[in-house]
């Protein structure tokens, strides 16, 4: 009982070591969700969608894992339970990816560009982190329970696929479960590596590390953050984690704890959790990495309309980003590790969302 009040430091602390390890490797291998679905579009290239799948790749391989060593358990995740609110995930993923078009980037990579000095991204933090507040807890949250929420599946098992195929079989969850995982990572890593610039060193490293980092916050929250019995309630439990489940990185919530942490700062209530170090150390390790590279720059708006573009996107990326339960990274690496169904469907709804309104701006150029 004694140790607890050293344990939440430590993990805190640890948190944003990670996110630190993440901002390095975002900015100096230039890993964007938004910008590789741009490449694609625009330039035809490929290379930071297979950094992405290399990442997937890794992540999924890294967590099935952890899974079957009996370190974590993917079930205590937000990610597998045996609601799935479809069409949450599938309004709140479109959304968001129109939001991250319309603000030059994803949760993740605002926080990469605010850490190489874009004052763009400090006002996109800010606006992005209220909405999803008030999508949390606030009136936008009113209308998602309302109209969104109430629509979803029941089913008969956790939505991973390695629990619905076991169940659909009758197979055991674990060899399922090591199945899926072959399949799936392996599958994404040949398509990640079979093009040749991602090869190169800044690709290859920053794609692997990112993929390692899901992996390391699983860890992080799911098995040093474990608490076999809380005193309290004496029921299990997860420390230093908002949602009181197991979490790995994700970067639409954390914004919104951020701004509650630090305006209810003498709250002895409100603690530094998981994701907020985490969200902290990603700035802090993009700063380092744009300053031992030279790339460190102050940015701001163009004008007036450059300006609403951003506070419309960020807007939008904080409440599709809550409703759907993740971005391009929470959904998109970390849900998608569990091998989530919901996680598979708001990635799709994301690339979908981001791509309808790149194709729109180029149109409108």
């Amino acid at each position: 009982m004694d140790t607890l009040p050293l344990a939440l430091p430590t993990l805190a602390w640890l948190a944003f070591a990670l996110g630190g390890v993440f901002g390095v490797a975002a900015q100096r291998s230039n890993f964007c969700t938004m910008g590789a679905i741009t490449d694609i579009l625009i330039m035809g290239d490929w290379t930071r969608l297979r950094m992405w799948a290399l990442a997937a790749a890794v992540s999924i391989a890294g967590t099935a894992w952890l899974q079957i060593a009996g370190l974590i358990d993917v079930h205590d995740s937000i990610y597998t339970g045996i609601r799935l609110p479809w069409l949450s995930h599938i309004v709140g993923g479109l959304l968001f990816g129109i939001g991250m078009t319309l603000a030059s980037g994803c949760g993740a990579k605002t926080l990469v560009r605010l850490g190489s000095g874009n004052l763009k991204s400090l006002v996109v933090f800010v606006f992005l982190g209220l909405s999803a507040y008030m999508t949390l807890r606030g009136l936008l949250g009113a209308w998602r329970t309302a109209w969104l929420d109430p629509v979803a599946l029941y089913l008969d098992t956790h939505q991973d696929i390695p629990s619905l195929i076991a169940a659909r079989y009758q197979l055991d969850r674990r060899s399922a479960g090591l199945a899926c995982a072959t399949v799936g990572a392996g599958s994404l890593a040949l398509f990640g590596l079979s093009g040749r610039d991602i090869r190169r060193p800044a690709p290859l490293l920053g794609s692997l590390t990112i993929g390692a980092c899901i992996v390391a916050g699983w860890y992080l929250s799911g098995h040093l953050g474990h608490l076999a019995e809380d005193p309290d309630t004496l029921a299990p439990a997860f420390l230093a984690t908002n949602s009181g489940r197991m979490e790995s990185l994700s970067f639409v919530a954390p914004f919104a704890y951020s701004l509650d942490l630090l305006m209810l700062w003498t709250d002895k209530s409100r603690i530094v959790t998981v994701g907020i170090a985490a969200t902290c150390g990603v700035i802090v390790g993009a700063l380092l990495a744009a300053l031992a590279s030279r790339s460190f720059r102050i940015e701001s708006f163009r004008d007036a309309p450059d300006l609403l573009r951003h506070l419309v996107g960020a807007i939008l990326m904080g409440f599709g980003g809550v409703t759907a339960l993740g971005c391009t990274i929470g959904q998109g690496l970390s849900g998608l590790s569990t091998l989530s169904l919901g996680a598979a469907l708001t990635s799709l709804a994301i690339a979908a969302g981001a791509s309808l309104s790149i194709k729109i701006q180029l149109k409108t150029a």
